[in-house]
């Protein structure tokens, strides 16, 4: 099975992705948001119009970055190493600023839930910056020599979405617990962020330490 990464790939990548996973972001906001004005299954409804938006995502990024590859071996080290800026980027952003749980519990009047999809959907589809970190994150994970890499880019782009949506449902059943945790605990909320910035600039550092080395 070529399209599945080496055990040592697979095992970097689910650990920077679980930790992208729990960061809190705009689309936690939403979902958790939903479940605590409407119930839980507003909750699911946000998570699954999330989740297809990251799916939608993952498939562009796959292709274009596989038709780069194709196109040239050289363009695609570019595009590694200009993402390998964005990570380090990213880790400072995340230092600097923090993470972002903002959950208004005021009342408000009931949405159907396919709404509540559609705001899902377009949380993560309509912002730009998932796709340009998928477009920069996935290409971390594979080589410009690998015949494969078309396979694997899609395998860890729906990867990613088989760790994150268990995981996000949970948040969802048990989000108002998990709510008061996050803004009742400055430290846990710092500690996602200290995990986030290291794991983006642990593999930016590398993929420009094997760029160095190779020259």
């Amino acid at each position: 099975m070529s399209f599945i990464p080496d055990l040592t790939v697979l095992i970097a990548f689910t650990a920077a992705a679980c930790v992208l996973i729990i960061t809190p972001g705009p689309d936690m906001t939403l979902f958790m948001g939903k479940t605590l004005a409407q119930g839980r299954k507003a909750g699911v409804a946000a998570v699954l119009g999330a989740t297809t938006g990251i799916i939608i995502h993952s498939v562009l990024a796959a292709l274009g970055v596989s038709a780069l590859l194709a196109a040239s071996e050289t363009a695609f080290s570019i595009l590694k190493v200009v993402g390998a800026a964005y990570l380090i980027w990213l880790a400072y952003q995340a230092i600097r600023n923090g993470s972002s749980l903002t959950i208004d519990q005021t009342t408000v009047k009931t949405q159907p839930l396919a709404r509540v999809w559609l705001q899902g959907l377009g949380i993560n589809l309509l912002n730009p910056k998932i796709a340009l970190f998928f477009i920069t994150f996935l290409p971390q994970f594979v080589s410009p020599t690998d015949p494969g890499a078309t396979g694997k880019l899609l395998f860890l782009g729906f990867y990613f979405v088989a760790l994150g949506f268990p995981a996000c449902l949970a948040m969802v059943f048990g989000a108002s617990a998990f709510s008061s945790f996050l803004k009742a605990s400055p430290k846990a909320m710092r500690a996602f962020d200290w995990a986030f910035a290291g794991i983006m600039g642990t593999f930016a550092l590398k993929l420009l330490a094997a760029k160095a080395a190779s020259n």
